[in-house]
């Protein structure tokens, strides 16, 4: 299991939970609770799973596609190490940090 830490957008610790080794980010945050929409339900065809990794984490992980470079550039608040939590298996060891930018919000809870 690794240990994944979810930020506010003010970069405060929000919540800690335990995940499996190449289980999809975007699902182990929507279990958690945290506000990742993922409207295209990991297709890669939207940015409302948009996340923020700490740059050890993000220097870690195999480099983003294309595809995905292309739709960061529709996400609000992107950074250097910015990702689609679609497309980020989380890592054997931890801890993995994880931001939640401040425009992200979930809609389909409403």
């Amino acid at each position: 299991m690794t240990l994944i830490r979810f930020l506010r957008p003010d970069g405060s610790l929000d919540q800690e939970v335990e995940a499996e080794a190449g289980a999809r980010l975007l699902d182990v945050a929507q279990k958690a609770g945290q506000p990742l929409e993922g409207t295209c339900e990991g297709a890669m065809a939207c940015s409302t799973c948009h996340v923020i990794l700490a740059r050890e984490d993000f220097d870690r992980l195999p480099a983003a596609s294309e595809e995905e470079d292309d739709l960061l550039d529709f996400a609000p608040h992107v950074s250097a190490t910015s990702r689609l939590a679609c497309q980020v298996e989380v890592p054997e060891k931890g801890p993995f940090t994880v931001r939640i930018p401040g425009a992200s919000q979930d809609w389909s809870n409403r």
